[in-house]
């Protein structure tokens, strides 16, 4: 049954592109869900990428993060309707073979966001640099508390414990920032400084934000720092700690830097965020489809980098001596950039 399902599917992925085959490129984008902000903006920025190229898109998308079934689903289903290049957002590194299997059948494969830890299952990465996303509201968080900070009891809000790049350069970054020594800068929770609670999967939404903040709360009530994957998590993090009557007084960093997270930093839920362009990542990855499309071109890296970095902005009303940002108004105007 399954497997008539999965052919099934990909019968209707061929009907799909049967005609655009013909008519010109055909693009896959694939996400990690389709209900999270950013990968509506992602798909919007697709799409507004393959209207000005010519290429025809088709978007997939996995149920949450870190589920990866339906991923590799999408990945056969648009190897199978001829896809010239793949976008995605892999949910985690076991997607990996069958983008490996797309590239040996000539696919542009452009990872989004997230690179996979096996160089061979990507051309190229378009993201932020996560590292320095993480490092920004380390910073900021440390700068903000001053003496204190020394003194810091900080949550940890992961997206799960697979130890997935995005996850682990953003955790390792802010706790750089802060200035909490990382042993292995691969996996999450090496470092054995007594100021970190603890980590907690929060599924980067807000359900398992408020969960895994309550977990830690349970843990050390008088928590003042909060980190957070991205701002799902955070707006379920804000509403443990309103919850036991705690939100004043703590500070709440996160990345991401969409519209609805801005406006939670201009009212004081977040403190600041590390904002990134989701959008600009997924349009150029169309451009970069179509110039292979074209004439074989693929794309290259940022100077000095092994990706193409599409740029990150600390975003918060509260600047910090020493610690470069802009302020929400200015937020508002680029967010999903």
């Amino acid at each position: 049954m399954k497997s008539l399902l999965k052919a099934a599917v990909a019968g209707a992925a061929l009907l799909a592109f049967a005609s655009v085959a013909q008519a010109g490129t055909s693009a896959c984008l694939i996400t990690k869900n389709n209900s999270n902000a950013f990968f509506v903006a992602m798909k919007n920025g697709a799409e507004q990428g393959a209207k000005a190229a010519g290429v025809d898109l088709k978007a997939f998308a996995g149920v949450k993060d870190g589920d990866a079934a339906p991923q590799i689903t999408a990945i056969e289903n648009c190897v199978a309707a001829g896809a010239k290049g793949i976008l995605i957002t892999p949910s985690n590194d076991s997607v990996g073979p069958a983008l490996k299997a797309a590239r040996a059948k000539g696919i542009l494969v452009i990872a989004l966001d997230t690179p996979l830890a096996d160089k061979d299952a990507q051309d190229m990465t378009f993201a932020t640099d996560n590292f320095e996303a993480g490092l920004h509201i380390g910073e900021w968080a440390k700068a903000a508390l001053g003496d204190k900070a020394k003194d810091a009891k900080i949550a940890m809000l992961d997206i799960n414990k697979d130890n997935i790049s995005v996850d682990v350069l953003r955790d390792t970054g802010f706790l750089k920032g802060f200035g909490i020594e990382v042993p292995d800068g691969k996996v999450m929770g090496s470092e054995k400084d007594a100021r970190v609670i603890g980590h907690e999967s929060s599924g980067a939404n807000p359900e398992g934000g408020q969960k895994s903040m309550e977990t830690l709360l349970a843990k050390e009530p008088n928590i003042n720092v909060v980190y957070t994957i991205n701002e799902p998590a955070a707006e379920g993090a804000y509403a443990a700690l309103k919850k036991a009557g705690k939100e004043k007084g703590v500070l709440v960093v996160s990345v991401d830097g969409g519209c609805p997270g801005v406006k939670s930093v201009a009212g004081g839920v977040i403190g600041a965020t590390s904002q990134q362009y989701p959008l600009l990542m997924a349009s150029k990855g169309i451009e970069a489809i179509a110039a292979f499309a074209k004439d074989g071109t693929k794309p290259k890296a940022s100077e000095g980098l092994t990706y193409f970095n599409t740029g990150v902005n600390l975003v918060t009303d509260k600047p910090a001596a020493g610690v470069k940002s802009i302020d929400t108004k200015e937020g508002l105007a680029k967010c999903w950039g």
